[in-house]
């Protein structure tokens, strides 16, 4: 997806001021005036603003605790991510940071733990997937994350912060108490899923599998009607032990439905396989662009 959307450096920058706009809206406005702790390094922010509130008025304010959590975490992300990573992992812990001390800190949502929880949820996690987009982090559990997803990159960069912002999660728990760390749990699955969405691309297509004998007529009416390209793979039945000829489709959302109509009218008998697609670069869907 970055491939698509950053066109120029600025758009890096510019997407990483708006994810940390939004993920302090979300913790500023939302988590921390209700003791929600949702993991990661603002999570124990939280927490030990709540515990130095007896020492400092107020407690320790969340930006200062950002910084000061993120720089052990910084300098051992610069030997094994490289020095890119860390301009930009600067900037949008500083980014994140200055957020956190202009956006004022306002129950918007009192006692409305599980709109809480979807609203914050949704909205921190527009803010991390476009800072993901980016090729940024904001350090604390996200930069762990990423340092994490270099030496295991089948596991998504959410998926593995959803592990690691469990622990913290489990921290709060035991300052705020269960009832406030299950909405959290939520809050936290919530953002997971927005930002994961957003990394790997919204634009989901859907592929299909047709098998039929009368895979001509249906092909030609896929590329005359639906004006979508067909591939014609050759199989064998293993039941028949007959050659046939598999049909594979790539169509959008929308048209899954006038794609398998369509093959019934012909074929009634035909059988269809239909599974999501994550993105589709080529003709009709995204351009590719170097």
């Amino acid at each position: 997806m970055e491939k698509y959307l950053m066109k120029s450096k600025a758009m890096h920058y510019v997407f990483v001021i708006i994810g940390t706009i939004l993920m302090a809206v979300s913790i500023n406005l939302v988590y921390e005036p209700l003791g929600m702790v949702t993991g990661g390094i603002t999570g124990l922010a939280i927490v030990i603003k709540e515990l130095t509130g007896f020492i400092i008025k107020g407690g320790i304010p969340l930006w200062v605790t950002n910084i000061i959590l993120n720089i052990p975490l910084i300098i051992c992300a610069v030997y094994i991510l490289g020095k890119k990573l860390l301009l930009h992992t600067l900037f949008a812990t500083l980014c994140l940071s200055a957020a956190l001390a202009l956006v004022p800190s306002v129950n918007i949502l009192p006692e409305d733990y599980l709109l809480a929880a979807v609203f914050g949820g949704a909205l921190g996690g527009v803010g991390l997937g476009m800072i993901f987009v980016a090729s940024a982090s904001t350090g604390g559990t996200d930069l762990l994350a990423m340092l994490i997803h270099r030496f295991k990159p089948y596991y998504s960069i959410p998926r593995i912060l959803i592990v690691i912002d469990g622990f913290v999660v489990a921290v709060g728990a035991m300052v705020f108490g269960i009832s406030k760390t299950l909405y959290a749990i939520i809050a936290v699955y919530i953002t997971t899923k927005v930002s994961d969405g957003i990394l790997e691309g919204l634009k989901f297509a859907k592929m299909a599998y047709v098998i039929s004998d009368s895979y001509d007529e249906i092909a030609k009416a896929i590329m005359e009607k639906l004006e979508r390209g067909v591939t014609g793979v050759y199989a064998k039945g293993m039941y028949s032990d007959k050659d046939k000829k598999m049909l594979f489709c790539v169509v959008s959302k929308k048209e899954i439905v006038d794609l398998t109509e369509l093959v019934s009218e012909i074929d009634p008998k035909a059988f269809i396989i239909v599974s999501d697609v994550r993105e589709v670069m080529g003709e009709g869907f995204i351009e590719y662009k170097q």
